[in-house]
């Protein structure tokens, strides 16, 4: 019988699989090249600030040695948006002198940064602790899902973390609001992210999700997959 998945603590050996999965499922669960082309600047994005400043608040699912999802959390909010303001100056940087090499796709979804995003992205609760998810397929829809996210809840009781949000990308038959209750979570709010609307027949949403741990309480997470 082969071994089930394992939730586990991040390690600093995990770095790059951390990153390529980041870019494998960009575009709304699958790689994120059709939208843009520069896979080390969109892992810098949305991984840097966990990976290099609250590692210990990450969590992997790890299918025999290779990783298959990940939960980068964030406690520390001011921190995180101080890092975010001299980062984003740097990207915003490399992304203008890159700007002119990048195909016409790329060129695109930069245009919707800087135009667009700031309208789009719904509003989230201010200095309240946070996550960014990302399963590949297989993993999607399994016990593992839950149990990483109870693994990660269990981490921020023992550190009287009070409440978290998070911000994910939903549309028809994918993150809907059943899935979110399921792991204790509140629809806070959605707004629709216009950069997809060439891409997918369907409206894509950016959804901010809160879990209060006073309202729902979080329970002794389960043991997935222990190896001897």
């Amino acid at each position: 019988m082969p071994d089930t998945p394992l939730i586990r603590p991040y390690r600093a050996s995990d770095r790059a699989a951390v990153r390529r999965l980041c870019c494998e499922t960009g575009f709304l669960g699958r790689p994120i090249d059709p939208v843009f082309e520069d896979r080390e600047l969109f892992a810098d994005f949305l991984t840097s600030y966990y990976l290099r400043h609250e590692p210990d608040s990450a969590f992997v699912i790890d299918d025999a040695g290779e990783v298959k999802g990940y939960l980068l959390g964030c406690l520390h909010p001011l921190r995180n948006q101080l890092y975010n303001a001299t980062q984003n100056l740097l990207l915003f940087g490399v992304l203008a002198v890159r700007y002119p090499r990048y195909s016409a796709a790329s060129r695109k979804f930069i245009r919707w940064i800087f135009l667009n995003a700031w309208r789009e992205v719904p509003a989230a609760p201010k200095r309240t602790p946070h996550f960014h998810v990302n399963l590949l397929p297989e993993m999607r829809g399994l016990t593992v899902g839950k149990a990483l996210f109870d693994a990660f809840m269990a981490h921020l009781v023992a550190r009287g973390v009070k409440r978290i949000f998070g911000q994910m990308v939903s549309f028809e038959g994918r993150r809907g609001e059943a899935m979110f209750r399921r792991y204790g979570f509140k629809l806070l709010n959605k707004s629709e992210i216009t950069k997809y609307r060439d891409l997918h027949p369907e409206p894509v949403y950016l959804s901010t999700v809160v879990r209060d741990f006073e309202e729902t309480p979080v329970a002794e997470p389960e043991t997935i997959g222990q190896r001897r």
